[in-house]
């Protein structure tokens, strides 16, 4: 078991490479390695959890467990969905070679449970994201990966000085070291997590980026990379009981701050990227199973994003009245009904399970921010469709490969949390996507009031960071 999580860890760092000096084959190998991810996740359910310790007792500490499952079998499949998307695609093997080390130190970021080899993984993730995102090497997509690179650098900055407090405090660098590090250590490295996570007000660098970048790289972004300042986050508070508290605090705040903005928005990767802080927040909400609502999450929004890249436009007004082919259709239909919470798909059941984990404070916010999924999500579902031969023909095979990929999943994962299925269950989902609906018909399908970017300009993302730490210093002196 040992040496095939260190291979597992090792292969997509050699296969990148490898890939570069074979460029014919490397549609193959990055495939291959992806599907090396979900044999070993799948492993991971079936096998007791294991820790190793690869240095010594202050050196690097991995832990996989059904947890990290999770969150793996979320980037193997998001990552082979992108891939086949890509597969009839002009893009080179630099590409290929950097969509599999980023799969790679996503990978490797999942299992860390020390806060150096996390920032040695967080720190390769945002070069080969920067390069992913920058690839089209036009002035626009530059200047996204560039302002992504520079805000998650600053935020890096206050995550490294804070595990020099929690070494400071316990000689280790383990996760555990919070109990005992000072406030500051907290507060500093969950600055840190929370920018790269996109959580709350700190992660307001994410709608522009998601949305700006090419369509295989935003469903990589928003299905997978930011999961990896989040599952920290998920750790932390199942490890440190008075961590816990501002966990879900911060994952209400997320989720009605993302959906807030999602109901209003008229883009639809836009509305998209907003919907993917709001359910980080569903994911921080109830940590204790936060990794199946991660894994949900993962192929919904990859699926989504997949499929807005071929809508005929954006623009959600545009596309009231302009008929999408039916078959792209039923596939965004599919994908909004499971992440509104639509019983026989998984997002059904992660729902249902995340809402029976809150604490009572926890509730009518997650309620709210469940109800504004389904009115945003209307938008998509009652969208007018009809055969259109045209936009049929200029699907490339991948896109249905992909889009099979993700959707089969949440079929498929819906059998994990069968136990979701009784009356009462079934019954208060449906209310809300209702009232969604009854209200998106009601209020928001003709409202045309847009919410102001101020926050999300450059100059204010790294304010807000210094108002965030504030708000972490105070919640955890208090």
């Amino acid at each position: 078991m040992i040496t095939l999580t260190i291979a597992w860890i090792a292969l997509p760092f050699f296969l990148g490479f490898v890939i570069y000096l074979l460029p014919k084959i490397d549609r193959y190998f990055s495939l291959g390695c992806a599907i090396a991810s979900v044999s070993y996740a799948l492993f991971l359910f079936t096998t007791p959890p294991l820790t190793l310790q690869l240095l010594d007792s202050f050196g690097v500490t991995l832990l996989v467990d059904p947890l990290s499952g999770f969150f793996i079998l979320t980037n193997a499949l998001v990552t082979a969905a992108v891939i086949l998307y890509c597969w009839h695609r002009s893009k080179t093997a630099f590409f290929f070679m950097q969509i599999i080390i980023l799969h790679g130190s996503v990978n490797a970021a999942f299992v860390c449970t020390d806060f150096i080899s996390l920032y040695v993984a967080l720190e390769v993730i945002s070069i080969a994201a920067f390069l992913v995102i920058a690839y089209p090497r036009s002035d626009r997509s530059i200047w996204v990966g560039l302002r992504y690179l520079f805000t998650s650098n600053v935020a890096m900055l206050f995550y490294l000085v804070g595990a020099g407090l929690v070494y400071q405090a316990n000689h280790s660098f383990a996760f555990i070291g919070l109990r005992g590090a000072p406030p500051e250590a907290l507060a500093l490295i969950f600055l840190g997590l929370l920018v790269k996570g996109g959580i709350f007000v700190s992660g307001l660098w994410l709608p522009l980026t998601h949305s700006e970048s090419e369509t295989p790289v935003s469903a990589m972004l928003s299905g997978v990379v930011v999961k990896a300042g989040v599952l920290p986050l998920v750790r932390c508070a199942l490890l440190v009981e008075e961590v816990d508290p501002i966990i879900r605090l911060f994952g209400v705040g997320t989720a009605l701050l993302g959906v807030g903005y999602a109901v209003f928005e008229k883009d639809t990767k836009r509305m998209l990227a907003f919907h993917t802080v709001s359910q980080l927040g569903f994911i921080l909400a109830a940590p204790e199973v936060g990794g199946f609502y991660a894994l949900t999450h993962g192929l919904v929004k990859s699926a989504l994003f997949l499929i807005a890249g071929v809508l005929p436009s954006r623009n959600l007004k545009e596309l009231q009245d302009q008929p999408i082919h039916t078959p792209i259709w039923i596939a965004l239909a599919i994908a909004s009904f499971s992440i509104s919470g639509f019983p026989l798909l998984s997002g059904f059941g992660a729902k249902v399970l995340t809402m029976k984990s809150l604490l009572p404070w926890q509730v009518i916010g997650m309620n709210v921010a469940a109800l504004g999924t389904a009115i945003s999500f209307a938008k998509f579902i009652f969208l007018p469709y009809q055969k259109q031969e045209e936009q049929g023909k200029n699907l490339q095979p991948g896109f249905w490969a992909a889009i099979t990929l993700l959707i089969g999943g949440l079929v498929l994962a819906n059998v994990a949390y069968y136990e979701a299925y009784s009356i009462v269950n079934i019954v208060k989902p449906l209310a809300t996507i209702g009232l969604g609906w009854l209200a998106y018909f009601l209020v928001f399908r003709h409202t045309i009031f847009k919410l102001p970017r101020l926050l999300e300009q450059f100059d204010h993302l790294i304010g807000m960071m210094s108002l965030i730490l504030i708000l972490l210093l105070w919640r955890v002196l208090i």
